[in-house]
């Protein structure tokens, strides 16, 4: 049946700050399962459920130099709404990043750690997503991402081609996962976002993880040492974790 893309993992100094900030900047409520986990979702969410990829924020003793492959691209619905957004998210402690974006009608920012993010103009594709639009990955070859991906999860592929590929739910419902045509380069550290998967009921998740490894992904590690999930890379290096139902 494919895995339940259930939230994005982010590795923070400071995992109540940053959570905050992702909550308020979302519109979203906090909430903390363990000390050095501040899991953000929406207000009276019922995890786990496709119409929303929630964010968890997880202390980690980071590495200062980090591939940034991963990241968020926020949903807008009008110019004012834009840059309202843009406005609020200032305040709240973000700032402008220049990634070589060059004049695009989105905008670039980083958020108080660093982490890279866009807010974008009004897009009809991106209208009934939530506050998260899309999760983008930069990659070296979308077609073949988008294979993987689509059969790890039970996603549909959209708009593929050589350069980009996009992917949602079976259900038409919360963001999209979208793979973006980069030169990456050597990966020597691991991404400070990655995508957590969940199995359904009933499905097994060492089943899952000897499925995945058939489609091309690998055992990982980033010293998460004795744990309850399994961290495996796609076939490009991205780390992901599956966890389990307990």
């Amino acid at each position: 049946m494919g895995l339940q893309f259930v939230q994005v993992n982010v590795k923070a100094r400071d995992d109540s700050a940053l959570g905050r900030f992702w909550a308020e900047a979302l519109g979203w409520g906090v909430s903390s399962e363990a000390p050095g986990v501040t899991n953000v979702e929406p207000v009276g969410f019922a995890w786990p459920d496709p119409a929303a990829v929630c964010v968890d924020v997880v202390t980690v003793p980071d590495p200062e130099t980090v591939r940034y492959r991963v990241h968020l691209d926020l949903a807008t619905t009008s110019a004012a709404h834009q840059a309202e957004l843009v406005a609020r998210l200032k305040e709240l402690g973000a700032t402008p990043a220049d990634v070589g974006q060059g004049d695009v009608p989105w905008t670039v920012m980083a958020d108080p750690e660093g982490n890279v993010f866009c807010v974008l103009e009004p897009r009809e594709v991106y209208r009934d997503t939530g506050p998260i639009a899309t999760v983008v990955v930069d990659c070296a070859d979308p077609r073949a991402m988008a294979t993987f991906w689509g059969e790890a999860m039970d996603w549909t592929v959209h708009d593929v081609t050589d350069d980009h590929a996009r992917l949602r739910s079976a259900k038409g419902v919360g963001p999209y996962l979208e793979f973006l045509r980069t030169t990456p380069g050597a990966k020597t550290v691991w991404n400070r976002f990655h995508l957590d998967l969940l199995p359904y009921p009933g499905d097994d998740q060492a089943t899952e993880v000897a499925r995945l490894r058939a489609l091309g992904a690998t055992p990982a590690d980033v010293g998460q040492g004795d744990v309850p999930w399994v961290v495996l890379a796609d076939p490009e290096g991205n780390e992901f974790c599956v966890l389990g139902r307990g």
